[in-house]
């Protein structure tokens, strides 16, 4: 029998996925104690509790010394995604820099003259807390996100820095709304980021509608979460954002998907992709693995099972095309009618989704509800527990292990 430390205790699950398994809801409940799914629907709901909780917070002191010179949203994991999302909303003409820093503390140049936001679902994250004190310490703004009663709470009343209290329900990957709106509150106070009440609405609108188009009782058929998950089974997929909004979401498939489903995921801008790693399609999980295949073999039979690129392109549009981008729309638009026929020329399945909504808040929510949700049902498809990652507790074990003789 495996022991704790074995590598193996705790891996449950098939490697190849069952269809059958997604249209039977009350067994795909039970695979899903930790009730991801649940919080994965409740991200509406997310939004309008994070707006308030926000909204009772005195974030005027992020602007009283006027425009910072520059903005770090300090944080790791989904924490870390929030800083590339106020980066989205505030735009490509933001005034000030938006940085992300997914490591402990600042960066060294950070000062009096910047801003940081510590963003930690639990409160306890040392990326978070050691970003918190070091910004207090250099005398830089500071706002912290987190679990209220949390030791990020604690240290910002003793930096005498808001907080904003955002109660943590579900593991943080399933939580990026509640921590997400609370850090585009203080990009507000600080003039960087447009957002209006109305967009908030709108965007929980568009989750909660996603949330029951991808609902565990809707067969594979007319659930596009299903349909998309089953699409991918088997593969290794490759996920390319048209935009940099599109370019977040994309991000944030890959991080669901191997935390969820533990599938590799190769994720990135599509311009960049088009840089080198377009090549992919012509390697040998790509062109080759296609035209390497039998048509006329059983699709039942193992011999022809060949691991296969799967592409998925997240497409924007923008909101106005005639704006003033770092790019223009009609440059992203032809890349990815681009990629689109090149994959379709070697015989590469490529699923597209296609932003949706009057702002760049509820676009970014269009393209990130249904991939959340076909993580999940991968994972349930494999037979795997989408909560229980026994790799991420023996990581951690592994790593606080105290050396001999200590």
């Amino acid at each position: 029998m495996a022991g704790p430390m074995s590598g193996s205790a705790g891996v449950n699950g098939h490697r190849v996925a069952d269809e059958s398994l997604l249209n039977d809801e009350k067994s795909m409940l039970g695979n899903d104690p930790g009730g991801m799914l649940r919080a994965t629907a409740s991200a509406g709901a997310q939004v309008r509790e994070a707006a308030a909780l926000a909204a009772e917070v005195d974030l005027s002191m992020l602007a009283d010394e006027g425009r910072p010179r520059a903005v770090v949203v300090a944080g790791i994991g989904t924490a870390g995604l929030t800083g590339s999302i106020l980066s989205t909303v505030a735009g490509p003409r933001c005034p000030v820099p938006i940085i992300g820093h997914r490591s402990a503390g600042v960066p060294g140049w950070v000062g009096a003259a910047d801003v940081v936001i510590a963003v930690s679902a639990s409160g306890r994250s040392p990326e978070a807390l050691a970003a918190a004190e070091a910004a207090a310490r250099r005398g830089a703004r500071l706002v912290a996100i987190g679990n209220p009663g949390s030791d990020l709470e604690a240290m910002a009343e003793r930096a005498r820095a808001p907080f904003i209290g955002v109660p943590r329900r579900a593991p943080a990957r399933a939580t990026l709304w509640g921590l997400t709106i609370p850090v585009l509150f203080a990009g507000r106070a600080l003039g960087i980021a447009k957002l209006a009440e109305a967009d908030i609405a709108e965007t929980a609108t568009r989750l909660d509608a996603d949330a029951e188009r991808c609902r565990p009782g809707a067969d594979s058929f007319v659930n596009p979460a299903k349909e998309l998950a089953l699409g991918l089974a088997g593969s290794v997929p490759i996920v390319w954002g048209s935009s940099p909004l599109a370019t977040v979401a994309a991000r944030r498939f890959a991080d669901t998907l191997a935390a969820n489903a533990r599938y590799p995921v190769m994720a990135g801008a599509l311009g960049e992709a088009g840089r080198g790693r377009v090549g992919l399609l012509d390697g040998v999980f790509g062109g080759l693995a296609e035209t390497s295949r039998d048509i006329f073999a059983d699709p039942d039979d193992d011999a022809d099972e060949l691991t296969r690129l799967r592409l998925v392109v997240f497409r924007d549009g923008g909101l106005n095309p005639e704006d003033d981008a770092d790019e223009p729309v009609a440059v992203e638009e032809r890349r990815a009618d681009a990629i689109q026929t090149l994959a379709d020329r070697r015989g590469v399945r490529c699923d597209v989704l296609t932003a949706e909504g009057g702002s760049s808040l509820e676009r970014l929510a269009s393209l990130v509800a249904v991939p959340d949700f076909a993580s999940l049902y991968l994972a349930l498809a494999h037979g795997l527990d989408p909560m229980a990652v026994p790799a991420i507790s023996e990581m951690k074990e592994l790593s606080n292990l105290l050396p001999e003789g200590i």
